[in-house]
């Protein structure tokens, strides 16, 4: 039997009646938390002697009946669709988040801190979330990705924008045939049924409920070349990350990853040229570095034009028993950075990450419990966001109170999006968006950061990354690339919305248009380009077929 047939994902509200008389209670005395609610639910189910209610046919009971009787466009979440959401942090950025997993495969890397479990990908461990799931499913795409469709809409969220992010060793080096066939069923497992090959299931995520806007994929930066961004732009990648783990070439050398600072850049200028999003891995605490050092480079990572990412991750080095740094650290030949040190390194980087940047992480996911030494915060941001005693129990009143003085908070993206400031009720009539720009060099070309921000700055609702490219020409996409400017990212921030509802406080409220208008103009007046190129997600495509773009050798793109 076809997994499309065994893994049928409901649509419909069941017992819509039972979901409709418990919402009346929940509304005329709402749960304290989500502890209460459960509790209340189940206490209902026995007494109306019906199947349990999900969170997510609650949520479409309430969205439903606000569709047909407001019309405004401005209407945020209420206190019980938050309450709702289990894990409302997983869709606060505006999209679902769909993490998973290659099969194990050998990688080229020979990198002496990353673990290597024989039934897992290189740097992977079966007891991280992503890992177990992908386990649990046998690696396999589909499953991977119907899964976790089914356990994010179980929990109240909505999923009609889907990004997915591949991890697992080294995309690049995986076989073509396997990269195909991969992506193949994780747009089958979107669209719910099985296409003929991977165009019509790109074609057919075009218009579907649920739809991959965008798609991530892990590759070193010595495996990028023009062919494999070609490749990759296929497929319908918007965002490649890259392990740069430290500009530090001595660093590199040492510890075997087999690559130096001028493929970081020589990458980095090809991803930008192509309209990718562009993250780095960093890896602070590496065996012949210092804190000191680690901060000089990571200063280097936004200072200089040669890199400059619009998204980093950090995963500060570890023990860990499968790698061969436990050797070295049973010698007494390496330490690592422990809490207190890497928590005073953070809070320096912070202070000076540009406001068109978005921290994606400070911590990988590991269990404490593989960790045989090196940091062990598993709830570092919140640590440095939101729990100034537990902080200054870690590195002093002193050294806090001077961070402050010399920058914090943070303004990356992250840090200011407006879906985290959606939970601390925000006002929408007094923070209105205004439009701000701010323009910066890159790779031999120009950045300009376009966003709507409260006037203060301190929240972020929408933003637009616009560039000039550097000019070096290619052998394919060159109709669409050459003489154009390259809008990498639109994105509108706040919880998720599904396509077609009423707005939030973020999300469609024509945020994204007024950007686009507004990078046309620039492009237009200022730069004299001809064409306007923009890297859509293959379930973007409609959206920018509103605004006249048309599909042109895998990019949207207009004449101006």
């Amino acid at each position: 039997m076809k997994r499309e047939q065994i893994f049928g994902v409901r649509q419909k509200v069941q017992n819509p009646a039972k979901v409709r008389k418990f919402l009346k209670e929940l509304q005329e005395d709402l749960p304290r938390d989500a502890r209460e609610l459960e509790k209340r639910k189940r206490a209902f189910c026995a007494r109306e002697k019906t199947e349990p209610i999900l969170n997510r046919d609650l949520i479409a009971m309430i969205q439903k009946a606000r569709a047909e009787q407001i019309e405004q466009s401005s209407v945020a979440p209420t206190e019980l669709e938050n309450l709702l959401r289990k894990r409302a942090v997983r869709t606060i950025s505006g999209v679902s988040p769909i993490a998973i997993l290659t099969k194990p495969y050998p990688c080229p890397g020979k990198c002496v801190y990353c673990p290597t479990e024989a039934r897992m990908p290189k740097s992977y461990m079966s007891n991280q979330p992503a890992a177990a799931r992908a386990l649990r499913n046998k690696f396999h795409p589909y499953d991977q990705v119907h899964n976790r469709i089914s356990a994010l809409q179980d929990s109240g969220h909505p999923v009609s924008k889907l990004e997915v992010i591949v991890m697992g060793g080294t995309w690049s080096f995986l076989p073509h045939n396997y990269q195909s066939w991969y992506l193949k069923r994780v747009y089958d497992a979107a669209n719910g049924m099985r296409a003929k090959n991977l165009s019509e299931a790109q074609k057919r995520n075009e218009t579907v409920d649920k739809r991959i806007i965008g798609l991530t994929l892990e590759t070193r930066p010595d495996f990028i070349n023009e062919r494999e961004l070609i490749r990759m732009r296929r497929y319908g990648c918007t965002r490649i990350e890259i392990g740069v783990q430290t500009l530090d070439d001595e660093v590199q050398k040492l510890t075997k990853r087999g690559h130096d600072r001028r493929h970081v850049i020589r990458a980095t200028k090809l991803m930008r040229d192509f309209g990718f999003k562009i993250c780095y891995h960093l890896m602070p605490g590496l065996p012949g570095s210092t804190p000191e050092k680690d901060l000089e480079w990571m200063k280097e990572i936004f200072e200089n034009p040669d890199f400059r990412p619009d998204f980093v991750k950090i995963y500060p080095c570890v023990v860990l028993e499968t790698a061969e740094l436990k050797s070295w650290w049973e010698k007494g030949e390496y330490q690592p950075l422990r809490d207190e040190e890497l928590i005073q390194l953070l809070l320096k980087f912070k202070a000076f990450v540009p406001p068109w940047a978005r921290i994606m992480r400070l911590m990988r996911d590991i269990p404490v419990s593989n960790i045989l030494d090196g940091a062990k915060l598993s709830n570092l941001r919140q640590i440095l966001k939101s729990q100034p005693k537990k902080l200054k129990e870690l590195v002093g009143e002193e050294f806090v109170e001077n961070q402050k003085v010399q920058g914090w908070p943070c303004q990356c993206v992250r840090c200011r999006e407006i879906g985290f400031a959606d939970l601390q009720k925000i006002d929408p009539e007094k923070d209105k968006p205004v439009l701000k720009r701010r323009d910066y060099e890159a790779s031999d070309g120009t950045e300009t950061f376009l966003s709507f921000e409260t006037e203060d700055e301190k929240h972020l609702f929408a933003l637009l990354r616009l560039r000039r490219p550097s000019g070096q020409k290619f052998s394919q996409f060159g109709s669409v690339l050459h003489d154009a400017a390259l809008i990498r990212e639109v994105h509108s921030y706040g919880s998720e919305i599904s396509v077609g509802d009423v707005a939030g406080i973020g999300q469609h409220r024509g945020l994204g248009r007024k950007l686009i208008a507004e990078a046309e103009r620039i492009a237009r007046d200022e730069w004299q380009m001809k064409r306007m190129t923009i890297i859509a997600g293959i379930g973007t495509r409609e959206y920018y077929r509103k605004f006249d773009y048309e599909l042109r050798a895998t990019y949207m793109t207009k004449k101006l």
